[in-house]
């Protein structure tokens, strides 16, 4: 079956068929409607790694992200997923875990797949390494990570501010001696967290380095988020607040706490940052700090799609998003 067998069914040129296949956006819905039977009828599949040699890429964008464990990630790749089928690619997903070493190797499989493009929340911060696959004519988008440079993009969100507005509101409600529970400091995420929290103690006319316990853990994840109560409690003094890097530890924390017979929140308040799903459903509902998840992943690879099919008029953006307070259970209400 061929091109030319679908375009005389459909009544149309091959010309057209090829556009319904590679850019649908540009065909008229109804005469699109009239391609997309003829191709079910005849049972059309276009040969891809022939339409690949001819083009020099395939209809396919890549997609790297850190820990797809991560229920944050897992809505950013929804995001991503949705609005390139819409625009006629798929999308090929690959977990660094964290690992330089498996990113890169996961770089090269795209590359030699000849993808269209690539979406990467990056394992550092030298974006250099991404110009080998921009010589090979495939765009790079960044992805909850800053561009440091002009001609990248990059979607992400405003974290120092985040970190902010939870410390902000920790301290509104009275508390004192707060934990800020950090996932790695390699993290970048985490180091700005950090940072925003302890421009909110300044900014409350506090001495971070009494107001603000700082805890590390080895992951973020919900295990090492228990593991971290497990061990306030052993101290015997617990904090009267704790300010999680993310929902994953917070809800660890919260489920240590609740074991041991803590109230949350009128012995300890909690807040996490993320709102996934199940911040809003856990036995007390958590406070979080709300990223655009779904929106991250849409907005990239708009842009993403856009530099690869316009080039020369492509304008490379930087974009932020501020994130956003929500407030439930875990933090009660201000003193």
């Amino acid at each position: 079956m061929t091109i030319k067998e679908v375009a005389q069914r459909a009544g149309v040129s091959p010309g057209t068929i090829s556009n319904v296949l590679n850019r649908p956006e540009r065909v008229a819905p109804a005469t699109r409607k009239r391609v997309e039977e003829a191709i079910r009828e005849l049972g059309f599949v276009r040969h891809g790694s022939a339409s690949t040699l001819r083009a020099g890429h395939s209809r396919i964008i890549g997609l790297s992200v850190m820990d797809i464990g991560n229920p944050f990630f897992t809505d950013v790749a929804a995001g991503v997923e949705e609005t390139a089928s819409a625009l006629g690619y798929a999308v090929i997903l690959g977990n660094s875990a964290g690992s330089l070493a498996k990113e890169e190797r996961n770089l090269r499989v795209l590359a030699e797949q000849r993808v269209r493009g690539v979406l990467i929340t990056p394992s550092d911060d030298d974006p250099a390494r991404f110009d080998q696959l921009r010589d090979r004519d495939i765009s790079v988008v960044l992805v909850d990570h800053p561009a440091h440079r002009p001609d990248q993009c990059s979607v992400t969100v405003n974290d120092v501010g985040g970190g902010q507005m939870a410390m902000a509101h920790l301290l509104d409600r009275g508390a004192r001696r707060i934990c800020h529970l950090t996932g790695p400091l390699t993290i970048r995420q985490c180091r700005e967290r950090k940072l925003g929290a302890e421009q909110a103690v300044i900014a409350a006319g506090l001495d971070p380095a009494t107001t603000l316990e700082l805890v590390e853990a080895p992951a973020m994840t919900a295990r090492a988020g228990q593991q971290a109560a497990e061990g306030m409690l052993a101290t015997g003094r617990l904090p009267e607040a704790v300010f999680c890097a993310n929902d994953l530890l917070a809800v660890g924390v919260l489920r240590g706490l609740l074991l041991a017979g803590v109230n949350v929140p009128d012995d300890v308040a909690l807040i996490g940052y993320d709102d996934i799903d199940f911040a809003a459903a856990s036995t007390v509902s958590l406070s979080s700090i709300r990223q655009p998840t779904y929106r991250l992943g849409q907005i990239a690879t708009e842009l993403l799609l856009d530099e690869c099919d316009n080039p020369g008029t492509h304008a490379h953006q930087q974009i932020m998003f501020q994130p956003e307070l929500v407030l439930r259970e875990s933090t009660g209400s201000p003193r």
